[in-house]
């Protein structure tokens, strides 16, 4: 086996059954790896950006995903793309075929390059958003491979692979290699004893979930901790869709002071707070909103766990949870939960708004359902539903790059073939990569798609100063004419009243094609939520640009403090200039 087919064949066994990007002279032994395994499959994409973006959606699906590149030129358009997998603990791998050996060697000028040749220089690039890089050569290949392997299991982050091109047709060894990892024992005993102590002392302890639980494929161990501790639970936005509903002890999402009062007030009074998985950037939580006693505070991570301030690594998330459900005794608490959801739908021939597509989009979705939602205004209607049982809700609310939804829906498709995507984006993000439609078709996929046209870019709109401004507007498209500039099977509508809208979502329950829907509403209509959290946040800026807001934050940081007793962690937000020193 040469070492281009051992690195698809450890691939594949860890699930990567589909290899996104684009062909260059410098992969070409890549592919044909690729395509001579019968278990793999080449998935070509519009650009390396899109193929990034796609590889993201296969993993947050599938566990594991992958990109191929050319070198220089293919492995930094999709720099952003890795960025953001790298931002939101999304495993892909991005291997990059370069110049033979003897060509670095020599420091030979061929095409892709700097005039003064620096072979090493894209490497560099990526070192900054992947858990770990490597530059195969003649000696390294097998070891190097290994390494870089057992990071990615372990970290679930990007990494990176530079593949010449001889030393992917080398002969390479094929010992068997173990890439998974088990939790220090005596660590993760002292972890969970100290956790059950702490919650058997509480009186008002709370889960707060969030998304690094998928990440670590934590979802089960997750679910069965919380329904049997009984302990009431709350998640981030990133997080919505963890828990069943229905739960007795979910007090539905956590929206600060915005909505949803009765989450706020559990994480206020909570004398036990145990965090699994959470990222606390602004959006996320909702302006850091985060009124907690850091002593009171457990975090569970994906491979190390905080207690008392103390960071304890190498233990599993899922080998945590697990022997917490074993050993928790199972408590009855006093629950306070709002209503769950949006009121019934009643269509008319009024034009279209978000108090009715948010709510019609809740009778909408099924169990199964894989969603993913644009960045922007999206999220937070979306976020507000009633979900189903077991439905997959994705959005890149952390690094929040506009066009990711689109590719990385048609990367879900490829994960998933049986189940039905739902792509939800807005115009302005959607046509940034818009070509991937004709890869959707090419492959075969048939998700269903709603664009959201409101005219421009609708949350820049509300947050710069003069609304109409001439950099919030985008090009005019007549969507449902574009997605039928393609070749293949597409049926495509565009709606602008009630009754519209819910006829074309009926149609697509009987339509075996990609379903595209165009949505018409007003440049400024937005999601209620989306009002409260925009004006949040505006006078947010104006008081940092006067030196004067203050916020509380709580960063995975704050657990280093070697005091912590009785200790609410505050940081003063100095953005004016003559504090910028400080």
């Amino acid at each position: 086996m040469n070492t281009a087919e051992y690195l698809v064949k450890k691939l594949e066994e860890l699930g990567v059954n589909d290899f996104f990007g684009l062909p260059g002279d410098y992969n070409f032994n890549i592919l044909y790896a690729i395509e001579e395994n019968p278990k793999t499959k080449w998935i070509g994409c519009t650009n390396e950006l899109n193929a990034g973006y796609a590889a993201d959606g296969y993993a947050r699906v599938k566990g594991f995903g992958a990109i191929v590149t050319t070198y220089g030129v293919g492995e930094l358009s999709a720099l952003n793309a890795i960025a953001g997998s790298y931002a939101e603990n999304i495993p892909v791998i991005n291997i990059v075929g370069v110049p033979s050996s003897i060509t670095i060697d020599e420091k030979k000028l061929v095409h892709h390059n700097f005039q003064e040749a620096n072979v090493r220089a894209y490497e560099n690039a990526f070192k900054n958003v992947c858990a770990t890089t490597t530059f195969l050569n003649r000696d390294n290949a097998k070891l190097e491979i290994d390494r870089v392997l057992k990071v990615f299991v372990k970290e679930r982050k990007p990494v990176y692979i530079a593949l010449p091109i001889d030393v992917a047709k080398m002969d390479i060894s094929v010992k068997q290699s173990e890439y998974n990892w088990i939790s220090d024992n005596n660590k993760l005993c002292e972890v969970v004893e100290k956790i059950i102590k702490k919650v058997e002392i509480s009186t008002k302890p709370v889960i707060l979930g969030d998304s690094l639980i998928k990440r670590f494929d934590s979802l089960i161990e997750y679910r069965e901790f919380v329904e049997k501790s009984g302990i009431p639970t709350t998640n981030f936005l990133m997080g919505t869709g963890l828990i069943d509903s229905d739960l007795s002890n979910y007090v539905g999402n956590y929206y600060a002071s915005f909505k949803n009062l009765n989450a706020q007030k559990a994480l206020e009074e909570t004398d036990c707070l145990i965090a699994v998985g959470p990222i606390y950037s602004d959006l996320n939580s909702y302006g850091f909103n985060l009124p907690y006693k850091i002593n009171a505070h457990i975090a569970i991570y994906g491979t190390y766990t905080y207690v008392d301030g103390i960071r304890y690594d190498n233990v599993k998330m899922s080998d945590v949870l697990e022997s917490l459900t074993k050993n928790i005794s199972s408590r009855n608490f006093s629950v306070e939960k709002d209503f769950i959801g949006y009121q019934k739908t009643q269509e008319s021939s009024k034009v279209l708004t978000s108090e009715y597509i948010y709510p019609r989009m809740q009778e909408f979705i099924k169990e199964n359902d894989i969603i993913f939602a644009e960045t922007g205004i999206i999220p937070h209607g979306l976020c507000q539903i009633k979900f189903p049982n077991n439905v997959h809700f994705n959005t890149q609310t952390l690094w929040g790059s506009i066009g990711w939804a689109t590719s990385a829906a048609f990367g879900a498709c490829i994960a998933s073939p049986h189940s039905r995507v739902i792509l939800f984006s807005g115009e302005g993000s959607h046509i940034v990569g818009a070509m991937e439609l004709g890869s959707m078709l090419r492959y075969g996929v048939k998700p269903v798609i709603l664009i959201l046209n409101n005219g421009g870019y609708t949350i820049e709109r509300l947050l710069s100063e003069e609304p109409d401004d001439e950099f919030n507007d985008v090009m005019h498209v007549n969507y449902s004419k574009f997605a039928r500039a393609f070749e293949g099977d597409v049926w495509s509508t565009k709606v602008q009243t009630e009754d519209e809208l819910d006829k074309a979502l009926r149609v697509t329950q009987i339509m075996n094609k990609l379903c595209y829907i165009e949505i018409c509403t007003d440049k400024m209509d937005i999601p209620d939520l989306s009002k409260k959290v925009i004006e949040s946040f505006k006078k947010k800026t104006q008081n940092e640009l006067k030196g004067t807001s203050k916020v509380n934050v709580l960063s995975e940081e704050n657990f280093s403090l070697k005091k912590v007793d009785d200790m609410i962690f505050e940081t003063t937000v100095h953005t004016s200039l003559k504090n910028i020193g400080e």
